[in-house]
């Protein structure tokens, strides 16, 4: 299937793996409104919701560059409504947008606290709130979640409790929305990367580019995500998807293609299930 005419919004896109979601369905001629904060650049994270118009619309796509908050309830309205009137409709949203902060409990300040589950959790509800009615009126509506599986071993939340409810909050909209709204035909699925993905905000976050090459290309996400909008949404609903799994299943076989340093063994990401081992003839250490 391909995503010609669909459109999507999606929070976050101005970087990283949200704009590498929107490039591939670009590629496909899809229309994509930028939900960001970026309108100026950013001191240490490139992008705005202006350059990365400008790079879904040379790949083939229509853009949309808007400036929303996803703490702000009227901002998200308006953004949708906005996106409607310029498109016709919505038929894929993407909950991107997220914070970060590893920290412990007593090293995470109030107002981190509030952050993340302001953006993640609550603004995962509200644009998915704010874009259901849409969404029920489309062909093939889907919602995806950048949020990991729900596994509840202590391991996970003990160094980051407040960032792994935060996340976690993302992924229980997931299961309930599934649930609530697999009546209306809207699909609701989440997507986790098996290893760290290669963005800015990585390489800000571990402090440099060495980093990066421990990490898979933003390419893996995106592919994902693309085979994720072409599943009949009343099929595929209530998935916690791994990014690897998912593409295996669907007969991709060379993994090293997205591999941002061959040379270099993959770190492995956050939340990944033991119970969700990597799919056969994956290996985390160097190629050849």
């Amino acid at each position: 299937m391909s995503l010609a005419g669909k459109t999507l919004f999606i929070t976050g896109a101005s970087r990283g793996i949200g704009l590498a979601i929107a490039m591939r369905a670009a590629r496909d001629g899809a229309n994509i409104a930028i939900a960001a904060k970026t309108a100026e650049p950013h001191k240490h994270l490139p992008g705005t919701i202006y350059t990365a118009a400008a790079a879904i619309e040379k790949a083939g796509g229509q853009a949309l560059p808007l400036i929303v908050d996803v703490r702000d309830e009227a901002s998200v309205a308006a953004a949708v409504e906005k996106t409607v009137e310029a498109f016709g409709g919505v038929d894929i949203c993407v909950n991107n947008a997220s914070a970060i902060s590893l920290t412990g409990t007593l090293s995470t300040d109030m107002k981190r606290y509030d952050l993340m589950h302001q953006i993640n959790t609550r603004g995962t509800f509200l644009t998915s709130k704010a874009c259901l009615p849409h969404l029920r009126r489309a062909s093939n509506p889907h919602v995806l979640m950048l949020s990991p599986p729900l596994d509840m071993s202590p391991k996970w939340f003990g160094g980051h409790v407040a960032y792994t409810m935060a996340k976690f909050g993302m992924s229980m909209c997931v299961l309930g929305m599934a649930e609530e709204f697999k009546g209306d035909g809207v699909a609701f699925n989440a997507l986790w990367p098996r290893t760290a993905v290669a963005t800015a905000a990585m390489e800000f976050a571990l402090g440099g580019s060495e980093s990066l090459k421990m990490c898979r290309s933003t390419d893996i996400m995106a592919d994902a995500a693309h085979a994720i909008f072409c599943k009949p949404s009343r099929e595929c609903t209530g998935n916690f998807f791994i990014d690897d799994t998912l593409l295996y299943a669907e007969g991709v076989r060379d993994f090293d293609q997205y591999r941002v340093d061959p040379t270099q063994s993959l770190a492995p990401d956050f939340f990944v299930p033991d119970t969700m081992p990597p799919p056969p003839g994956v290996q985390f250490g160097p190629v050849g």
